[in-house]
């Protein structure tokens, strides 16, 4: 069997485009507001389920001019207003320590004062949310979204048109066994799509069960440790 590295730890690009939007239309229309700094509302927060999209959005937006992603573990400096950055995207609020949850806090003022715009994320609302009270108030200003997650269907159809993008045709069965036997985020779903294109363009085998089951064995192979 041909061993093909598989990378799923790989940065890929983000874009608002690339964003499977299901059931958050509303909101992928405002984060397109955000990035032409056209939303009445300064300030969103967005809530949901690890790998919903949470961090695919502030990625995406980051790549406009004038905006800076904010991680939970970034350095002071980042929380710091700065003239020219009119976008600040401040992910995973719940994990920040008490000394970023006092610049957060500053940040929010600071934002507010010389009307720029904030997108933050967290896991649950902000009423909730394990922080200072201070700062979920701050979080609460403006506009407060959940993620809603892709249904089966959903995935599998968003995958099904990213395969038929690339010319690439799958047997029936291929996505429901992928869904149920590997991870189930889009981003890593996406990456197994593209070492399956890869990995049939290689061995000259089209994409069907027997070929996603000897990869997906391969990926299990390469998460085991070394001895």
């Amino acid at each position: 069997m041909k061993q093909l590295v598989l990378d799923l730890g790989a940065e890929q690009a983000h874009s608002l485009d690339t964003f499977e939007v299901g059931q958050n239309a509303e909101l992928a229309h405002l984060m397109h507001q955000f990035a032409e700094r056209a939303s009445r509302e300064h300030f969103a927060y967005l809530w949901g389920e690890s790998a919903a999209g949470k961090t695919h959005l502030l990625r995406a937006l980051a790549a406009t001019p004038g905006s800076r992603y904010i991680g939970a573990g970034a350095p002071e400096g980042d929380f710091v207003y700065t003239p020219g950055v009119s976008l600040y995207l401040l992910d995973d609020c719940g994990g920040l320590d008490p000394a970023r949850q006092i610049d957060a806090f500053a940040l929010f003022n600071q934002i507010r004062e010389h009307g720029a715009f904030m997108v933050s994320t967290g896991p649950v609302p902000p009423a909730v949310l394990p922080v200072r009270e201070d700062l979920r108030t701050r979080m609460g200003w403006g506009l407060i979204y959940q993620i809603h997650g892709l249904s089966d269907d959903e995935k599998i159809a968003a995958l099904t048109h990213a395969a038929e993008a690339r010319g690439l045709t799958l047997s029936a069965s291929v996505l429901p066994y992928l869904l149920s036997h590997f991870r189930r985020d889009m981003r890593s779903l996406s990456t197994m799509l593209d070492a399956l294109d890869q990995y049939s363009l290689e061995t000259q085998r089209p994409v069907t069960l027997p070929l996603l089951r000897d990869l997906l064995l391969q990926a299990n192979q390469q998460a085991e440790p070394k001895e």
